[in-house]
């Protein structure tokens, strides 16, 4: 408060001096004769500053999103559905969830998944599916073939229990840009810049997930990719 008043004073003493070396006639000053002084607040009675309300929006879409978020991930939406039984044995799923997007990116459908596949499609959709398409995007949506399913693989009679029937797995089969634009694996990997495009991302998604199969597998993924995080002793599967 000291320190305010003392610039207030210092300023009248300037304007004292000014008018002490005038003659009685220049004592009269016109309005646009007279000096303009800037005095300084007194240091407590200055205005506070306003809150910056990109700064709140920002916090208030975190918190937002923090309330839907699962499996520990601000980044992954969706909800817990708890345990899902199986309708045959080795399927089913401990600790589910479902989830909505991933990295900002929307699945055209909620699927149910366990923790581990869903971290892994994340970290697929963040370092990768984005990137690539950023030019031609950016991509908003993942277009979603398949998720949990208690079945075989392949819907074969008498195979192993497939990957989607223990939620560990999910079927890609197209990416939706926000212009509307659709790039599907079937259309999309034979020829560019597609072709380019899905190659790049399909070999990176070798890492994040323990298997990943595409159109050059077989004839059951000639549209889609199958995502799944089963592990193996000699590394990823990826054809």
């Amino acid at each position: 408060m000291r320190r305010g008043w003392s610039v207030l004073s210092i300023g009248w003493l300037v304007l004292g001096a000014t008018m002490g070396n005038a003659t009685p006639s220049e004592h009269l000053l016109t309005p646009d004769d007279q000096p303009v002084l800037a005095f300084a607040a007194p240091v407590g009675m200055q205005p506070e500053l306003q809150p910056n309300t990109l700064v709140q929006q920002v916090l208030f879409k975190k918190r937002k999103l923090r309330k839907t978020s699962v499996c520990g991930n601000i980044e992954i939406q969706g909800k817990p559905v708890g345990n899902v039984p199986g309708k045959i044995k080795a399927c089913g799923i401990k600790e589910a969830v479902q989830i909505t997007s991933v990295s900002g990116v929307a699945l055209s459908r909620p699927s149910t998944m366990d923790c581990g596949t869903a971290i892994a499609l994340n970290q697929w959709v963040e370092k990768s599916v984005k990137p690539t398409f950023k030019r031609r995007g950016p991509v908003v949506e993942l277009q979603v073939a398949a998720h949990y399913a208690c079945r075989t693989r392949n819907n074969r009679k008498g195979a192993r229990i497939s990957e989607h029937g223990k939620g560990r797995a999910i079927d890609i089969s197209g990416f939706k840009m926000a212009n509307g634009e659709v790039v599907t694996v079937l259309n999309g990997w034979r020829k560019n810049p597609s072709k380019k495009q899905l190659t790049k991302i399909w070999r990176a998604a070798c890492g994040p997930f323990g298997t990943v199969l595409g159109p050059n597998a077989d004839r059951y993924h000639r549209d889609h990719f199958h995502l799944d995080t089963a592990r193996y002793r000699r590394g990823p599967y990826c054809r």
